[in-house]
């Protein structure tokens, strides 16, 4: 591809990812942001929670400063507090919603306008269905949550896709019961859609095109990463997000050639979307001993290499 990719999409990177100190709401989050809004190859980024309100507010004048989309990755206060918001227990269930709602405040105080979130695990008495209607139900909540809280535009909620049997194993799951769940919402709530993960493509047993050309109705934005599934003595292995090119990895520059034209093929890059512009973030995390800024080069050459063959 000739044209430069700003032109059809904002690259992002997700920052607890790619410098896991700051997962937890703390630790270095402005240095770090700093970094990532420094670098002009990136139109956009993906904060999470910030515990301390004189550091979010800070961190929500340098991102307006910026010129970036923004987007609030509502995962990691879930997945740090093991909170799960389709839970059988309404105490639990209470707990996780709660705690989205109040993503979705922090999330309008950075200047987001995607909140993405995961759903819980797969049930251990088996009963999706039961667990799909929960799902449904504190979606549904947070999506109004955000409707009412809303001065101005409204954040739309995003539900990532990730495997179901291997890592994380989520009852969301396969893009088609993805789908189905996304029908059920947004019928009550115009501010929900989904998102698709290059990283988890593989962990989900679905080839790209099949993940990108379902999730197409209702896709509003993307991730391109890696991660490892054929040695499970490996650091790596599962939903680690490790580094391009890693060993045993599975996706790299044709993986990712392939993605970017699934997403132009479905018309993702015409899309009216919440965002300024289609976002597709990397999700990459340095291994022990890895250089954050040295896997976040390491990325952006892999999508310059892989846009270049387009």
């Amino acid at each position: 591809m000739q044209e430069p990719i700003a032109k059809y999409f904002h690259v992002g990177l997700i920052h607890p990812m790619a410098y896991p100190e700051v997962i937890k709401g703390k630790g270095p989050i402005l240095e770090t942001l700093g970094k990532i809004l420094r670098d002009d190859y990136f139109g956009a980024v993906e904060v999470t929670w910030i515990k301390d309100d004189a550091v979010r507010k800070e961190a929500a004048k340098m991102l307006s400063c910026a010129h970036v989309d923004v987007i609030f990755a509502g995962q990691p206060p879930l997945l740090t507090q093991k909170l799960d918001i389709n839970a059988a227990d309404d105490a639990a269930r209470k707990q996780a919603i709660e705690q989205c709602k109040n993503s979705v405040d922090q999330a309008y105080e950075l200047g987001a306008s995607i909140l993405a979130l995961l759903s819980g695990p797969n049930p251990a008495d088996g009963d999706k269905n039961a667990a799909t209607d929960r799902l449904v139900d504190s979606l549904t909540q947070i999506c109004k949550y955000a409707q009412s809280s809303a001065n101005g535009k409204c954040l739309t909620v995003c539900i990532e896709t990730f495997d179901y049997d291997i890592d994380k194993k989520c009852l969301v799951g396969p893009t088609v019961e993805a789908v189905e769940m996304a029908k059920r919402v947004r019928a009550e709530s115009p501010n929900f859609g989904l998102t698709v993960d290059l990283s988890h493509q593989p962990l989900l047993n679905e080839t790209i095109k099949h993940m990108v050309s379902t999730a197409s109705e209702y896709l509003l934005h993307a991730h391109i990463g890696n991660c490892v599934m054929s040695d499970n003595s490996l650091p790596s292995y599962g939903d680690q997000h490790p580094a391009f090119g890693c060993s045993c990895g599975e996706n790299d520059v044709e993986e990712v050639v392939e993605f970017l034209r699934a997403l132009g093929n479905i018309g993702f890059f015409n899309k009216s979307l919440p965002t300024t512009m289609p976002v597709v973030s990397f999700e990459v995390k340095p291994l022990a001993g890895e250089d954050s800024d040295v896997v976040v080069a390491g990325a952006k050459r892999v999508l310059n290499e892989a846009w270049a063959r387009l």
